[in-house]
């Protein structure tokens, strides 16, 4: 994998660059669909690519782990042809699940045992497992097994999870460093800062993570329940001693002031659940802010859901037809607001690219903030 910085903001630390893979180039800033199981959730593969235009989508290790299971996206021949998507994929390496089912773990040196959140089995994680399970998926970017620590947090717990996640970091470079890729294309490994929210913890782990040389770095154990001004201090923080020839990873991140604001900052790469999960609950992001669907409002509005915004679903179907289908409860209403929603993601970080490369990028990064989060 390589990365190359084209542009930078002179008013604040935004950057846009390009990521090349063996299955294309990645264009950062960057917003990244996630697909936990194999699927971004009502979206084909072709309306993430002629639609949305997504350039990268994500998988999740824990769960494809559990299904379709590793023997079937063997046989096919890694994650790529099992689900039919040709560009670049990441897969997250199941330690938001360390956090996520915390009732159904055990965390200890040696790894993370887990209970199928399925069926109740017995699953034992440790760090060289996980990368052998990540060159089975076949993903092209694969993360570090680590804890996403929860917040609040107190200090000697967090000390305690970043030194143990250092230490597993150790152990993920040995075993992807003495093993080869399945599938005839390269992967690349990127570890993850933890940290929570102590500043001095945060810089040891952003240095710890630099001196290990990868090819790209994560910020891990954000977006957790924090503040936002928090989040985007620790990120601050990271960025400033991450390398700035290596494309910095912001996990689990966000809303689209969250977004705008971190870009400022110094990242390049995003993924949330938040479009799709607030679509399917009726809630839209657009051009002119946000939309809650299901309000009375909109029940006799013909015009377009984002006339702006550009492609089929967005300018097809009306706001009143929308809103009909999500009150009747039909999937057809859940498969436009999640293809409209991350159209709207996937264009509002290539405006920001293009505001960066014009020099404009902070004035208008103060004005989209605050038209983007109104409530219409």
């Amino acid at each position: 994998m390589q990365f190359s910085l084209l542009a930078k903001d002179t008013q604040s630390k935004a950057r846009a660059g390009v990521v090349q893979t063996d299955h294309g180039a990645i264009e950062t800033p960057i917003f990244m669909p996630v697909g936990t199981a194999g699927t971004v959730k009502a979206v084909h593969q072709r309306e993430l690519n002629e639609d949305i235009k997504a350039e990268i989508i994500l998988g999740n290790t824990y769960h494809l782990y559990l299904r379709p299971g590793m023997e079937v996206l063997e046989k096919a021949g890694g994650l790529h042809k099992f689900n039919g998507w040709d560009r670049p994929i990441l897969t997250d390496s199941g330690g938001y699940q360390v956090f996520s089912l915390a009732g159904t773990r055990k965390i200890k040196e040696e790894g993370v045992k887990f209970r199928s959140h399925i069926d109740g089995s017995l699953l034992d994680f440790t760090p060289e497992y996980v990368m052998d399970v990540q060159r089975t998926i076949g993903a092209d970017i694969i993360m570090a097994f680590d804890e996403c620590t929860p917040y609040p947090c107190d200090y000697g717990y967090a000390k305690n999870s970043m030194e143990r996640t250092h230490r597993w970091l150790q152990r993920c470079v040995d075993r992807f460093d003495s093993t080869e890729p399945k599938y005839g294309y390269s992967q690349t490994l990127f570890p993850i800062v933890q940290g929570s929210t102590y500043k001095d913890l945060r810089v040891k782990s952003a240095e710890t993570i630099a001196s290990f040389g990868r090819e790209g770095n994560a910020i891990g154990g954000l977006s957790v329940g924090e503040p936002a001004e928090m989040m985007y201090e620790m990120t601050e923080l990271v960025c400033d001693i991450l390398p700035a020839d290596k494309p910095r990873y912001l996990m689990g991140v966000g809303t689209p002031a969250n977004i705008l604001e971190n870009i400022a900052l110094g990242i390049d790469m995003f993924d949330c659940v938040l479009p799709t999960r607030n679509a399917r609950n009726g809630m839209l992001f657009t051009t002119q802010g946000i939309v809650n669907i299901r309000n009375k409002k909109w029940a006799d509005d013909f015009s377009p859901i984002d006339a702006e915004l550009g492609g089929y679903a967005s300018t097809f179907y009306s706001k009143a037809y929308l809103r009909h289908l999500v009150h009747a409860g039909e999937m057809l209403g859940a498969q436009i607001s999640s293809v409209h929603n991350l159209t709207f993601y996937l264009w509002l970080v290539k405006q920001a690219r293009q505001q960066i490369i014009n020099g404009t990028f902070r004035d208008w990064k103060d004005i989209m903030v605050k038209k983007l989060m109104t409530r219409l």
